[in-house]
């Protein structure tokens, strides 16, 4: 596979019908020690990941706590 001048790939035929990757469907790249990581956006996601790192705002668990709550 080579990247293109505009940045594109093609993912092979066999492989796109086998994790069904239609035309109009979205993929997500992240980054891994090993290169990077294609997978399928979902609408549904798992719910550690829609909390990870929401914390990262150099307060305890009771301040952001407090903050959110309006206190």
């Amino acid at each position: 596979m080579r990247v293109s001048r505009k940045g594109q790939i093609t993912i092979p035929r066999r492989l796109r019908e086998r994790f069904g990757l239609s035309h109009d469907v979205e993929v997500e790249l992240t980054p891994t020690e090993r290169g990077i990581l294609i997978h399928k956006r979902t609408a549904a996601r798992h719910p550690i990941e829609r909390v990870y790192a929401i914390l990262d705002r150099g307060k305890d668990t009771d301040g952001y706590l407090e903050e959110i709550r309006g206190r």
